[in-house]
């Protein structure tokens, strides 16, 4: 197996690694892999699920967060020697991620909370709540697919993709600051989820082998749930042409390149949401060729290197998590200077507002920011 990359063992003793343990297989394998290179693991775990405001069980993430969650996560780290603490953020994923949720789709976009959630909690607020209680540690580490590393200047971090390209979650990390990767460690990035699934076989953690992926923030079909009934009034579906065709349940029940539950049947050809208006409420449908767009504005931007290109630079972007980075031109945006424009070389099927587009140099990650356009 690959050796662990980014933090070598502190010259003056075993240096203390905080991994953040999601109650998937991925964080515990991170964790018993830094053990394995001799360092001191600590175990934190972010609890986020509130009964009182849950959706069907869930307030939004699938992160660990209930009883029996916790107790599978207190069993595991007792069997690797682990010590582990929960620390609360039920307040802060509340404002920082549902509220955030509700605000994006309220006003017509499609967020990611999931962006929101690794940079202001997971990467943020985890382990600084942590050390405000006391906890001490040198490095934090997750069990993201994605490396990081010094650049070879001696100036700054760089973020890379992981070495699996079919688990690669660089995607989700764009908004890291640069004190953020200074303290980071990312066992993942060096190896495939075959090989991690093998580890896991070998310490015998049976219990998670078979689990769904953990991290994955409530389907579709749930968003509703997060929202009070007269905050998703219905409102009308138009066609290219501005014509009203149909009535909708409410845009939170949508999303760009939509087909399915539209209640448009037996049209000449299938239609797919193309559009959502906030302030008019209303959805905008069209044919399959209609989802297909080469350019996009983008706003609240974020560069790992600090700085934004100054002028036309060639990239690939990539403009949601299962997108496969497109070769595209990226610019600054000559009416607006808080914003970038990509033009891709080939149309890309469903840009979407409000999802993110990060920016690669080959396999590094030059930044990203929010698609509003």
């Amino acid at each position: 197996m690959p050796t662990l990359p980014h933090i070598a063992p502190s010259q003056t003793g075993a240096e203390t690694v905080a991994v953040a343990l999601s109650g998937g297989l991925d964080s515990l394998v991170a964790a018993a892999l830094l053990q394995r290179q001799g360092y001191k693991v600590i175990g934190l775990t972010m609890q986020i699920w509130d009964e009182d405001r849950s959706a069907s069980g869930r307030i939004g993430c699938q992160a660990a967060a209930k009883a029996p969650d916790l107790e599978l996560l207190q069993r595991l780290s007792d069997r690797l020697g682990i010590p582990w603490q929960v620390i609360s953020l039920v307040e802060e994923y509340q404002r920082e991620v549902i509220d955030y949720f509700r605000r994006a789709y309220l006003a017509g976009y499609t967020p990611n909370p999931c962006v929101a959630c690794n940079w202001k909690l997971k990467f943020g607020l985890l382990p600084e709540k942590a050390r405000a209680q006391g906890i001490v540690f040198d490095k934090f580490a997750t069990g993201h697919y994605a490396r990081v590393g010094r650049a070879a200047s001696g100036q700054g971090y760089w973020l890379q993709r992981g070495r699996d390209a079919a688990k690669d979650q660089s995607y989700f990390l764009f908004r890291l600051t640069q004190a953020q990767l200074e303290q980071l460690s990312l066992p993942l990035g060096a190896f495939t989820k075959a090989e991690v699934r093998r580890y896991a076989q070998e310490l015998a953690l049976d219990e998670l082998r078979l689990r769904p992926e953990s991290q994955d923030f409530i389907g579709p079909q749930m968003h509703a749930a997060l929202f009070a009934e007269q905050q998703v009034p219905p409102g009308a579906i138009l066609n290219s042409s501005g014509q009203t065709i149909g009535r909708h349940r409410g845009l939170v029940h949508y999303t760009i390149g939509q087909r399915k539950g539209l209640g448009l049947s037996g049209r000449p050809a299938p239609l797919y949401v193309t559009q959502m208006d906030g302030q008019r409420n209303t959805l905008t449908v069209g044919t399959y060729p209609e989802l297909f767009s080469q350019r996009l504005r983008a706003s609240q931007l974020n560069w790992i290197g600090g700085a934004a290109p100054s002028g036309a630079r060639r990239i690939t972007a990539q403009i949601r998590s299962r997108h496969r980075a497109a070769a595209a031109t990226l610019s600054p945006d000559p009416q607006d200077a808080t914003a970038m424009l990509v033009v891709f070389d080939q149309p890309q099927l469903a840009i979407t507002p409000g999802q993110a587009v990060v920016f690669y140099e080959d396999a590094t990650v030059l930044g990203g920011g929010t698609i509003i356009s």
